[in-house]
This record gives C-alpha cells, structure tokens and sequence, in this order.
C-alpha cells in the first residue's frame, strides 16, 4: 500500500560511519588519510562500515556498535554526527535515511581488519556504494575545517609524538603541506600541544632525538574561532 492509499509510508533508518585514521600506505611513502571500507564476497563496490539502528540505542551508540561488528578497532578516539542523507531514491528499494558519522581512530592504533574489509586512501578510492563517496567527501571537509579552529588532532595523533610526525597529520588531512615549525607556534599559542620533557628515537637520518609533546586536552575544544589554517600560497 501506498502512502496516497492512506497508509505511512516504509522508512528504514540506517547509520554509517566514515572512519579515518592517517596510516602508511607503502614502506617509505609520506603518511596518507585512509577511510575504512568494506566489502561483502561477490559486491562491486565497497561500502562504509554500516547497518541498522537498534530499538534500545540511539544512533551514535549504534554507529559504535556497528562498526564494533565489522572490525576489530581498539580504539575510535572521537565520533561525531556529520549529515543525514535522505534523497528518496538514495538506496533501491525501501526509503533508507542515513545518519552518518566521524570516526576518528589514532594513528598508532593497531586495526584487526577482516578479509572483507581494508584501508583506502582517501585520495585514491576505489568504487563506492551508492552515496558513499559524498558521506566520505563531506566527512574530510569536517575534519579539515575542524583542524582549523579546535584540537581534533588529538584524535588522529599518538599520546606523544615529534612534532614532524604531528605534522605529517595534518599534511595528510588537510591534503597540503604544513611547516612543522609553524604548527608548533600555532598550537602552542592556543595551549593545543605541550612539551612532555621526554624525547623521542632517533630517526633513520640520525642527528638529535626529537623532543615529544603531548595534546593538552583529549576532547574536542574550539582554539580560535577565527583561525583558519590556510595552504600555502
């Protein structure tokens, strides 16, 4: 029966989750931004982690646990809700209304994937299901506006790290190259980062242990509402 025939029509409400964490693609190549996909035996295209919501959760808490079930992460440092897609049409057959999310995981995190599912560079994706690759579109907008005016970082960088590697970060997230010396008068500035007093291995080119820092708070906070952190010009 049809909604004109009186009755509400069928909705489905579904919740997926763009997962990122910044991770080596190739020995030796520069860090890159990876979503987590996934892809059933015998589908074309891969799909972000996704599924249902329960009667007893409400959507973050299922966005949690479906990605909970798709792969085995330690870790997922910050979630937050990024969009609803809800074009009629978005999915074939019932009307399926996505809520979907932000998933941030920290790069020293170790991820237990199955066979079924894989890192993607963000920059380099493979064929996508439907909508996904606007839901993972969107969700690298968020985060790098967001790496502009709070400490989202916290939630893609180790608990101490030189700041070379913080930087790579934000390189890899923003998708354009920034001034490791300059990042760190920025955040110190705005009290994002601190030195730990402890320093770090050296690296493969030798010379003098980096110092480590450490992110002051690890929840999210606006820095400077009116920063922007800009490409070079």
């Amino acid at each position: 029966m049809s909604a004109s025939d009186g009755a509400p029509p069928e909705v489905r409400v579904e919740v997926l989750t763009a997962v990122f964490q910044v991770r080596e693609i190739r020995p030796d190549d520069a860090p890159a931004l990876c979503v987590l996909l996934g892809r059933e035996p015998g589908a074309a295209a891969w799909s972000l982690p996704g599924g249902g919501v329960a009667a007893d959760e409400n959507l973050k808490a299922s966005a949690r646990r479906v990605v909970a079930e798709k792969v085995d992460i330690d870790k997922i440092a910050h979630l937050e809700q990024l969009a609803v897609f809800s074009e009629p049409h978005r999915v074939p057959g019932i009307r399926t209304i996505a809520s979907t999310y932000l998933g941030l995981v920290p790069s020293d995190i170790a991820t237990h994937l199955p066979d079924t599912a894989a890192w993607h560079a963000v920059d380099a994706l493979p064929d996508l299901a439907v909508d996904h690759g606007e839901i993972v579109a969107a969700a690298r907008q968020r985060l790098a506006a967001k790496l502009s005016y709070t400490n989202i970082a916290f939630a893609l960088a180790p608990a101490r790290f030189p700041m070379s590697a913080l930087s790579e970060i934000y390189c890899a997230a923003l998708g354009y190259p920034v001034d490791t010396t300059n990042l760190l008068r920025i955040l110190s500035r705005r009290a994002v980062v601190v030195a730990t007093g402890t320093v770090g291995k050296t690296g493969r080119a030798g010379g003098r242990p980096p110092a480590l820092y450490a992110f002051a708070d690890t929840r999210i906070r606006v820095t400077d509402e009116f920063a922007t952190l800009r490409p070079p010009m």
